[in-house]
């Protein structure tokens, strides 16, 4: 009987944040970005958790051998900074590259909205970070993430499209009904593509959960935790996918909180017990078959408790800034120019727009973490000071083209 499968996979982001750009900026400085905030805030994260967290996956990659495996998406923005900020973190990703037990995926370059906006900037922001992964891990990506696991039909035929046989998605339950999220799905309108779903209750456990200590099943242990996996499969299921930002690792859950002991100690749980083996998303697709189709007629994530797309276009704050901002592609494609391809790329990084959002319940503090600006109205007019001088850029080029 085949073992059940645990899919590990860490998505792994940083934006390029904006300065303080005031109205008085425009059309006089158009240096958007906050090179300070940038470098000190990825040097902390690249202590305190990327280089901490490879080291410990690459030891236990050694310690198990073929039996520990891991994926990871990075963005091209991460990656950027990676390469002028901390390139030791880009090392120790390659690192473990050469294992051969880490699959990594593709995704927007710029962690974007485009598959909800543009499909031809869709396309090229998929391409672009394909070429960077291959240059980098000298590994072309088969499985596609894209950016918060947003889904729909319509996008899942954009990346059958693009050659990808594999996507990863939320297991949201007002999709899934009374299906469980532990099967492979396929795409309704591209049956071939086969989906692989996050389990958001053991995902938020340790992403969310693992350090509070009011909540009921505090403190978790691996043993705990190896019983809840099999717990989730105990009425049928053949995959858990426990999909979470890789910040949750030393940033999010504090060293102090165990939560590298935690990872230490899980793989060897899982190993001994034996009804589960580590696998990446390549592999599993291309070991099981789609239970189901899965109908995703409006687009989901796995952001907030509607897991919808609301976080980052619930207001109309946010909805007048991505709307003015594609409404320039056209006008990029034509002037094909590297600086203002490069700054509108930057621009569309999802979280500008999540900044913006005025969703405070109990996902309030997922939305103030990072988050520069005091209030949403106040990352909006930073924002659109921002994009009014780009705008100016763009305009001025196409009078002189």
């Amino acid at each position: 009987m085949a073992k059940k499968q645990i899919c590990l996979y860490f998505q792994v982001h940083q934006p390029v944040r904006l300065r303080l750009y005031r109205f008085f900026d425009i059309g006089k400085d158009s240096h958007y970005y906050d090179d300070f905030a940038n470098r000190s805030i990825m040097r902390r994260v690249a202590q305190k958790c990327y280089l901490p967290m490879n080291q410990l996956l690459l030891e236990l990659i050694k310690e198990h051998k073929d039996a520990f495996k891991v994926s990871f998406s990075i963005s091209g923005s991460a990656i950027e900074q990676f390469e002028r900020y901390a390139p030791e973190v880009l090392d120790s990703f390659k690192a473990l590259a050469d294992t051969g037990c880490v699959e990594f995926l593709a995704e927007t370059y710029y962690h974007s909205l485009a598959s909800l906006a543009s499909p031809a900037e869709f396309r090229l922001q998929v391409q672009k970070h394909k070429e960077t992964i291959e240059r980098l891990f000298g590994k072309t990506p088969v499985t596609f993430r894209n950016t918060e696991l947003i889904y729909s039909d319509g996008i899942g035929e954009q990346v059958a499209d693009l050659g990808f046989k594999t996507m990863l998605t939320e297991g949201a339950k007002h999709i899934l009904g009374w299906q469980s999220p532990n099967y492979i799905y396929s795409c309704a309108s591209r049956p071939k593509l086969k989906l692989l779903l996050r389990n958001y209750q053991l995902s938020d456990d340790i992403a969310f959960r693992f350090s509070n200590r009011s909540w009921e099943n505090w403190p978790l242990t691996a043993e705990k935790y190896l019983g809840w996996l099999k717990d989730s499969v105990k009425d049928g299921g053949n995959v858990v996918g426990l999909f979470m930002d890789y910040e949750t690792f030393g940033e999010h859950q504090t060293v102090e909180s165990g939560i590298f002991d935690f990872m230490r100690a899980l793989p060897a749980a899982v190993i001994a017990d034996g009804e589960f083996e580590f696998s990446t998303p390549a592999s599993i697709s291309r070991r099981f078959k789609a239970e189901a189709v899965l109908d995703v007629p409006q687009a989901i994530s796995w952001a907030d408790e509607e897991r919808d797309v609301s976080a980052w276009l619930g207001n109309e704050l946010q909805q007048d800034a991505y709307n003015k901002l594609y409404a320039l592609y056209e006008k990029l494609a034509i002037l094909n120019h590297p600086s203002l391809w490069n700054d509108f790329g930057h621009l569309q990084e999802s979280d500008h727009f999540y900044y913006m959002s005025t969703k405070f319940f109990s996902d309030g503090a997922v939305h103030k973490y990072f988050n520069p600006y005091d209030t949403p109205y106040e990352a909006f007019i930073n924002y659109m000071n921002v994009l009014s001088d780009f705008s100016i850029r763009v305009e001025n080029d196409m009078i002189t083209k």
